[in-house]
């Protein structure tokens, strides 16, 4: 097939390749209006925008249709990470390849010495990434005199990496003259800037979906109790079971901790981020290509810039900083026509958060529950009946075998069989302490606990019990969620919970067990019935203990001394109370005496 406004060695280079027709952005860059010009082109990962500036850059690499005899580079790409240097490369090299284009990869991790070996035999094109080329540069390898074309690939990702100075240096070796163009999936305001600074009259092109962030990709969101994070995101591998999955974590220390599990629940799951080496992510991202892994845990530093063919679901386990970082992590699906999942797993207090982002973003998402372990033996059965029933040779010695099978067996234990040696090498799905079907009490987890049962802890007022901390300790002693806790009262020396009927079985259970290292002096029992009014409970002392004190952990308690900067009306003897480390009692004239005997004279109270 011909392509109108492209060079005829590019013309067969697509054909070969198999194109038959350019995706939106390759069509925009090549249209007349945009030859010769400066470019900002938003468009989306996996749009094809590689392609798209390796056509738009032609005309000034092809001199009239044949390579440029120059040894100094006429285009640079400037790429975030390796991966994405390496893959321009890759993509440029069959583009011009027919052209005898000679082109240079320099990258981080790479031999320096070799790079500059190539550099100084002569490239027309060279691809690189920031820190590299800015060492070229200053090395005197790297010689931008005559360059004719700079682009900056994923440029508000190099930004938000740090690479301002390193961007600015190089394009401040380049001649003036030279065309520049930014590929950006977002246009933040840094974008704009640069491009102010470095352009002239640059074509504005977006190929980006006014609706959505991607159009190729499905979002969903699901909410969850904290504790349920883990499970939901085994069941939402189950249910999907992705050729190539991708799960990202805030840190590197959460990648650890979340690829280990998986890792010890049957997943073939490899790790990305910041403390493995090149090394170590060339063998990660090669497992994925090769199917021996199909899960990837990863940060969002560690996973820019990688490519994955076969990547249909994103999972974003922990959630992104805004609506940019949200469309970058999803971006890694959906790409080049192909069909994405892209799921947010969202605690229930980050609900609201979530829904701003998707506003910011443009992205119309699905709120779903959390697949339970219901849903994906369903899922499980489906796929298994469609992989038995599509049609296959079946060898001679597989019929054979089968042949003798039945002499012994029935054809339904056969069948039983076989179904369940196809379950027993799938991961278990788990259960959830609660699927999302339940909001959370919006009234200080008090409605709806009419028929509760009353647990008792033993600590309170005096050991600065505080619902903020109180709660998480429960749901992670008892294994139940929010919804599942009413009303709690804290009394001076202990405090009562109310734990929904439904959930008492399940929290006693739990309880009984020992506790974790932060909390195992912490006792929770079943109480007799509901604890007694405030009124009665602390009628001796005089105080309300059913309001609970706002004290920080790590505070001394005050027990039951004066406040300060207040009167103080006490229980004993001459209006006297307990001081505050309960020693000695206060008199009712000034402060009490010191240890040697001598009495502190108070202002305002000196004897006549």
């Amino acid at each position: 097939m011909t392509f109108e406004n492209i060079s005829p060695l590019l013309d067969e280079a697509l054909t070969v390749r198999g194109y038959t027709t350019l995706t939106p952005v390759q069509d925009a860059v090549i249209a007349e209006e945009a030859v010769g010009r400066d470019l900002v082109v938003s468009a989306q990962t996996g749009s094809g925008k590689t392609v798209a500036f390796g056509l738009a850059m032609a005309p000034q690499i092809l001199d009239g249709g044949l390579v440029s005899l120059a040894r100094e580079p006429a285009a640079l790409i400037i790429a975030p990470t390796r991966e994405l240097a390496l893959q321009v490369s890759r993509e440029l090299m069959w583009l011009y390849g027919k052209a005898g284009v000679r082109i240079a990869t320099c990258v981080g991790g790479m031999d320096a010495s070799k790079e500059r070996r190539t550099l100084n035999q002569g490239a027309q094109i060279v691809v690189g990434t920031p820190g590299r080329l800015r060492d070229h540069l200053e090395r005197g390898a790297l010689d931008l005199s005559a360059l004719k074309v700079a682009i900056l690939d994923e440029a508000d990702e190099m930004l938000d990496m740090g690479f301002r100075e390193e961007l600015e240096e190089i394009l401040n070796a380049t001649p003036e003259g030279r065309r520049t163009l930014l590929f950006s999936a977002t246009m933040p305001k840094p974008i704009v800037s640069l491009a102010k600074r470095y352009q002239r009259d640059a074509l504005r092109i977006s190929t980006v979906g006014e609706d959505r962030g991607h159009g190729d990709i499905s979002y969903q969101v699901v909410t969850v109790a904290p504790p349920d994070i883990e499970n939901a995101v085994v069941n939402l591998l189950r249910l999907h079971e992705a050729e190539t999955a991708i799960l990202f974590c805030a840190t590197r220390e959460n990648v650890r901790r979340l690829h280990a599990s998986l890792t010890e629940r049957g997943f073939n799951v490899v790790a990305l981020s910041g403390e493995h080496s090149q090394s170590e992510r060339n063998q990660a991202l090669q497992a994925l290509r090769d199917q021996r892994a199909r899960v990837c845990v990863a940060t969002d530093v560690a996973a820019r810039g990688i490519d994955l063919p076969n990547l249909s679901l994103v999972v974003h386990v922990e959630l992104p900083r805004d609506a940019e970082g949200l469309q970058h992590r999803s971006g890694r699906t959906g790409r080049a026509g192909r069909k994405g999942t892209a799921v947010l797993i969202v605690p229930y207090q980050r609900r609201k958060r979530v829904e701003s982002m998707l506003r910011g973003a443009k992205i119309e998402a699905d709120w779903i529950k959390v697949p339970t372990a219901a849903d994906i033996r369903a899922k499980d059965h489906d796929r298994l009946l469609e992989t038995l029933l599509t049609p296959v040779e079946v060898e001679d010695e597989d019929r054979a075998l089968g042949a003798k099978l039945l002499e012994t067996m029935s054809a339904e234990d056969i069948a039983a069989a076989l179904v369940r040696v196809h379950r027993a090498k799938m991961p278990q799905a788990e259960d959830l302490l609660d699927d999302g079907s339940r909001e959370r009490p919006r009234d200080d987890h008090r409605a709806g606990f009419d028929d509760s049962v009353w647990f008792k802890l033993n600590v309170g007022r005096r050991n600065n019990a505080d619902p903020k901390w109180i709660l998480p300790l429960l749901c992670r002693r008892g294994g139940v969620t929010k919804n599942d806790i009413g009303a709690i009262r804290i009394a001076a020396n202990e405090t009562h919970v109310g734990i929904a009927a439904a959930a008492v079985a399940k929290f006693a259970k739990a309880i009984a067990q020992p506790g974790h290292d932060e909390d195992n002096d912490v006792e929770i029992v079943q109480a007799d019935g509901p604890p007694r009014q405030a009124a009665r409970e602390n009628k001796r002392k005089g105080r309300d203990g059913d309001r609970p004190q706002r004290a920080k952990l790590g505070v001394k308690p005050r027990g039951d001394g004066p406040p300060r900067g207040g009167n103080f009306r006490g229980d004993g003897p001459r209006g006297g109370g307990q001081s505050r480390d309960g020693a000695r009692p206060f008199r009712k004239d000034g402060p009490p005496p010191s240890k040697h005997g001598v009495k502190h004279k108070a202002k305002g109270n000196r004897p006549r």
